[in-house]
């Protein structure tokens, strides 16, 4: 009765697929992420150190728990019960040195923070509240607002780019902060992941985009409007244009994560006919 760990990610998804595909949905970050170790090498989210994977089972039982570990950001844990995130504090702190802090189900965040700090000079202080939301029946906003949703092309990269940077500041995600945006932009494009709602003018105002087809299921990301444009319904438009593109790309379940902190754009994902489905929180330990 262990926590097994390794920087195959081919190794990973063997063992763990079983367990990711048992709720795929509150398994999706872990398994877009090592989607993305396993088409793009394990350095696929920066240059600060390969990938950790690891998972828990009762010897030669089901996988009970798992988390991934993409550098420099925290781990990520996968559905768990409380004693399996506490083991996981003390298993990682036994290989390495300290963490920045963990991103998981509330009940796991908060039982790995407090076996990870406990008896010694830590504060832990919650970065971010988030909530997991899956598409029931996509009902786009009417009116919609003028232009048109179109996918980018290479030559929206830089655009593409700077607005990613922008969204990552919005939410204060710091474990971000050294992402090549270029490099992300770029490859969401060549995948024809990334979309854009431009005005009638030919003018990009809004940008979303939906993560590869894994497990039947699709999630949006990055869903931003520059400040001195929102208000006008562009970022409902490009949710709900990108929403049900990745439906027909064969998506049985379309999902997205929002910011607690942002009333708005909850309301404005439950008027699209988005549903909550957990409630998550990004850890930090200084």
């Amino acid at each position: 009765m262990t926590w097994h760990l390794t920087e195959d990610v081919e190794e990973f998804r063997r063992v763990a697929d079983g367990y990711l595909a048992r709720d795929p949905a509150r398994s999706t970050a872990l398994l877009t992420m090592s989607e993305m170790v396993r088409r793009h090498g394990p350095q696929a989210y920066g240059e600060a150190g390969p990938a950790r994977f690891g998972w828990w089972r009762d010897g030669g039982g089901a996988v009970e728990g798992a988390f991934v570990q993409t550098q420099p950001r925290r781990p990520l844990l996968g559905p768990m019960p409380e004693n399996l995130a506490r083991s996981l504090a003390r298993e990682l702190r036994a290989v390495g040195p300290g963490l920045s802090g963990v991103r998981a189900a509330d009940g796991a965040a908060k039982a790995f923070a407090d076996e990870w700090t406990g008896g010694g000079d830590w504060r832990v202080d919650v970065r971010l509240r988030l909530r997991l939301f899956r598409l029931g029946e996509l009902t786009p906003q009417e009116p919609a607002p003028s232009g048109r949703a179109r996918q980018a092309g290479a030559e929206d990269i830089a655009h593409a780019a700077a607005w990613m940077k922008s969204f990552v500041a919005d939410i204060g995600d710091p474990s971000d902060a050294d992402h090549d945006y270029t490099e992300n932009a770029a490859r969401r494009i060549a995948d024809g992941l990334l979309y854009l709602w431009e005005e009638t003018d030919g003018r990009p105002v809004s940008m979303a985009a939906h993560s590869p087809l894994i497990a039947g299921q699709s999630r949006v990301a990055s869903v931003y409007t520059p400040a001195g444009l929102r208000g006008r319904g562009y970022a409902g438009a490009i949710t709900a244009a990108v929403s049900r593109a990745a439906l027909d790309a064969g998506a049985e379940h379309v999902l997205l994560f929002t910011d607690l902190a942002n009333p708005t754009s909850n309301a404005l994902y439950q008027r699209l006919g988005y549903r909550p489905v957990a409630d998550y929180l990004d850890v930090e330990f200084t």
